[in-house]
């Protein structure tokens, strides 16, 4: 069985606006790719159609994570499967604290007792040079956009996924942050990754084995890391 998080002919709607019309993608497990585009494009409304938010509904296609068809399941179905996303606006959440959420999420998965949980989690935490007293903080609430993006991080370094969709991951960081956060996403190296930008800088930090453009709900061309320097040059439309 090819690993891979495969989208066929995949189309969605909000309300009654089509705004993916008819997009495929393939990404294996162990490589990155990139999806940038213009604002309005899709590329958000593709990050939440995959992870299967209510509010955007599959018309047509499919999603398939290694075979496994996940277009009708339920987030958290999807979740336990392997798929994961971090938002470009992560909420917060009053009362609970990091290191109790993400034992929580890691236990549907995997059982773990508390010693050999905070064993991994200090770890991870060490390695993204974060503050050990960042586990007993509640989930985003006072974080800086810095923080808010390694927390994201964080989650994925601990729980794993097959598959990981970041919508602009990138956004807010500082240069020492951007740093740290794309060693985090490279440590990944048996996950899929689709990394959602704007912007060429993580990509020098980050190579993609794939770039692809996406203009008004479908990818309009896809190349290897050159592409997106073009975009750079260019920008999108004579890059499409």
């Amino acid at each position: 069985m090819i690993k891979e998080l495969k989208i066929e002919n995949l189309h969605v709607s909000l309300g009654e606006k089509e705004i993916i019309k008819g997009l495929d993608l393939r990404i294996k497990q162990g490589e990155i790719h990139a999806l940038m585009g213009p604002n309005g494009s899709g590329k958000s409304t593709l990050s939440f159609a995959i992870m299967g938010h209510p509010k955007y509904k599959v018309t047509r296609g499919n999603i398939l994570l290694n075979g496994r068809d996940m277009t009708k399941l339920s987030t958290d179905e999807r979740a336990r499967a392997g798929l994961f996303l971090s938002f470009q606006y992560p909420s917060e959440i009053p009362g609970v604290s990091m290191a109790n959420f993400l034992r929580t999420a890691y236990n549907q998965v995997n059982k773990i007792s508390i010693n050999d949980f905070m064993a991994l989690l200090n770890g991870q935490m060490q390695l993204l040079k974060m503050d050990k007293d960042f586990a007993k903080r509640y989930v985003n609430v006072g974080f800086s956009g810095g923080e808010k993006k390694k927390a994201e991080i964080l989650q994925m370094a601990i729980l794993k996924p097959k598959y990981a969709i970041l919508d602009e991951t990138d956004s807010g960081l500082d240069v020492d942050a951007l740093r740290i956060v794309a060693n985090g996403i490279k440590r990944l190296s048996d996950s899929g990754i689709l990394i959602i930008t704007h912007y060429q800088r993580i990509l020098h930090y980050i190579k993609p084995n794939r770039v692809h453009i996406m203009i008004d709900g479908r990818i309009t061309n896809s190349g290897d890391y050159r592409l997106a320097e073009d975009i750079e040059k260019k920008g999108y439309q004579e890059a499409k």
